[in-house]
């Protein structure tokens, strides 16, 4: 009788259990999955950023968002000889910008009717360019721009069905070109375009495309703002390097992406024929081989011009590129890292307190949204503590703490549940991000109590999340 009893509490304690190792475990499995496409991703090395759109026509990079679709006209169009150029230099991939920042589309689009469909060419891009990189065994990668200023989605004035534009878009690019190894995406949280997360919320997007291909690498180009050894808001990281973004020597090692263009822009200009490319020399033992060896895979753009085809003096540098360089497989293997945090941040501008700070660099500092500003513990501080106060009780799941600087070994996590501070973490940690995930709570505070390090505390971000699961 006995036995049966406690047979029963254990079926039931199992019973109760198994949801929440299922979880656990399907965690594990999605977290594992990424990093093995981010390993993938890095072990491709090499790959051609083709930027072909609308300002290929203007002579500029950001042209007037109500040119006409008659301008777009390539009459000799070739994306074999896109995909050639490519194989010529050893590169393993291709990537095209489907929708720049005028957002005008270069495939069939049924979403509107500023595309190529309504141009004199008539012709769908996207799906010759992935043809002819396939069949010339490369694989294929997509860009696509949230800015947009013809359809006004911009700061201000970003309405529902703006939102659901770019839904219809992605899920046409995700289901009509078979498999797409990564989608990059770019004027989304950046200084220049000023469309935030929460305005196109990322979340939603990011969870669209896992579902329309999951094995399908977000890549966001907001390399610029955010931490270098922190995943937030893409899958891999990006630096832009003409506009002075670089990789950190003294972060960790993170699945990146580095780009630059062969010529002096991205979209072709007049000039291009005529002034010279970068160097096959430089791209190799400059770009390629230095980024491969600290994970960074580098893809390098190459115009078309107003015809379609790519000017002979970068093709002749591809070629040069070629007979110097030559993918040698798989790179350094990377550690396990955590899912991106891909939720809203709401504990920003939220209202917050601390033990007594140094200076000016009071309290607010600490959750302002800027990567760059710090609240600091006066030093004559022994207990130093932060604390958010959301005014009510609000779910969460996930706190992020940013150091600037690693210094912050040992500390408290807690919540106040309208009764008393329950704990999420105690212990030891000496990451500069220190990322904790734990089962949704909910509660109207939050606060760190900090309880070693060497120098006086600071805390550039402490973020909260309620992520979905």
């Amino acid at each position: 009788m006995r036995y049966t009893k406690v047979k029963s509490i254990f079926t039931l304690l199992f019973v109760l259990m198994l949801p929440v190792v299922l979880r656990a475990q399907t965690a594990t499995t999605k977290a594992n999955n990424l990093n093995q496409l981010q390993q993938q991703f890095v072990d491709l090395r090499f790959g051609m950023f083709i930027h072909f759109n609308m300002p290929t026509y203007w002579n500029a990079d950001w042209p007037d968002p109500e040119a006409s679709p008659a301008l777009f006209n390539p009459k000799k169009l070739n994306a074999d000889q896109w995909a050639k150029a490519a194989k010529s230099a050893n590169m393993s991939y291709g990537c095209l910008t489907t929708k720049h920042h005028s957002g005008f589309c270069i495939w069939d689009t049924k979403s509107t009717d500023y595309s190529v469909m309504n141009s004199p060419y008539k012709k769908d891009v996207v799906k010759q360019f992935v043809d002819a990189f396939r069949a010339n065994g490369l694989k294929v990668m997509l860009y696509y721009s949230i800015l947009d200023t013809h359809h006004k989605i911009r700061p201000h004035q970003i309405e529902p069905e703006d939102i659901e534009m770019i839904k219809t878009q992605l899920t046409e690019l995700l289901t009509k070109y078979g498999k797409i190894e990564a989608l990059i995406i770019d004027g989304w949280d950046a200084p220049w375009s000023r469309i935030s997360y929460d305005d196109v919320p990322f979340e939603d997007i990011y969870n669209l495309i896992k579902k329309l291909q999951p094995d399908c690498l977000v890549m966001d180009l907001n390399g610029a703002k955010y931490p270098g050894d922190g995943l937030y808001y893409t899958d891999i990281k990006t630096y832009e390097m003409g506009a002075g973004q670089r990789m950190s020597k003294d972060v960790k090692r993170m699945p990146t992406l580095a780009c630059l263009p062969i010529n002096s822009a991205w979209f072709w200009k007049e000039d291009f024929p005529t002034v010279p490319v970068r160097e096959p020399q430089k791209i190799v033992n400059e770009l390629i081989k230095p980024l491969n060896e600290a994970s960074c895979n580098f893809i390098l753009n190459v115009a078309p011009n107003r015809d379609g085809l790519i000017d002979d003096n970068a093709l002749a540098s591809l070629k040069e590129v070629g007979k110097l360089w030559k993918n040698e497989g798989a790179t350094t293997k990377l550690s396990p890292l955590e899912d991106p945090i891909i939720a809203s941040n709401i504990a920003k501008n939220a209202p917050s307190n601390s033990s007594w700070s140094d200076d000016m660099n009071i309290m607010d500092f600490a959750n302002d949204d800027d990567y760059h500003s710090s609240w600091q513990s006066n030093p004559r501080v022994k207990e130093p503590w932060f604390e958010i106060d959301f005014k009510k009780d609000k779910s969460f799941n996930t706190i992020v703490v940013f150091e600037s600087k690693a210094n912050i070994s040992k500390y408290k996590l807690q919540y106040w549940d309208g009764a008393a501070w329950k704990q999420i973490f105690s212990g030891d940690n000496s990451e500069r991000v220190k990322l904790h995930r734990f089962d949704r709570v909910w509660g109207s505070k939050v606060r760190i109590q900090i309880e070693g390090y060497k120098d006086a505390p600071s805390i550039a971000e402490f973020q909260v999340f309620d992520e979905r699961r």
